[in-house]
């Protein structure tokens, strides 16, 4: 527990806290959700950091959101008002086309992909470029966040892409010498 409150440990976190608060503020300048900036956030750390994998996370939020267009057209085409089955069939085929892609050998990160479609249903957006747009600028921002996030503690705190355990780890050895 004290290595949650060490020197070190309060920079991580202060570091982190100051990159959300920057990345918020130009969200709110761009009329960004910043909800959405945070789902972009997230899906930077979803596999691999870095600014290749974090292009490829990014990538793949934004296919997700495509998807969860294209899938809102076709749920609109088959009905003017969809019902239980319309809306049943338009989640699995969504869902059978993202856990396909799985299988494709760069754009492979599924959970990336659900952070799209949720950051277009949560949106409530009608499918079109503003939507994408939107969508796009805010998942752009918090993965540039997370990125200058992870190189700046990668860089002048010698901690990267870790997990959490080997990041406590880390700051009790370093709370302990």
């Amino acid at each position: 527990m004290n290595a949650a409150f060490s020197t070190r440990a309060l920079t991580i976190t202060a570091t982190e806290a100051v990159a959300a608060a920057l990345a918020a503020g130009l969200a709110l300048t761009f009329g960004l959700p910043i909800w959405a900036m945070f789902l972009g956030w997230n899906a930077y750390f979803t596999r691999g950091s870095g600014w290749k994998h974090g292009a490829v996370n990014l990538g793949c939020v934004l296919i997700g959101v495509c998807l969860g267009m294209g899938a809102e057209c076709a749920l609109e085409t088959l009905s003017t008002e969809p019902g239980f089955a319309e809306q049943i069939a338009s989640v699995f085929a969504v869902t059978w086309v993202v856990l396909s892609l799985r299988f494709l050998p760069k754009l492979n990160n599924v959970p990336g992909f659900f952070l799209g479609l949720i950051a277009y249903f949560a949106s409530r957006f009608e499918p079109g470029w503003t939507a994408f747009a939107t969508l796009a600028g805010a998942a752009v921002l918090g993965t540039a966040a997370g990125c200058l996030t992870s190189a700046a503690q990668s860089r002048w705190l010698g901690v990267g892409n870790v997990s959490v355990a080997e990041a406590q780890r880390r700051t009790a050895n370093a709370a302990s010498v």
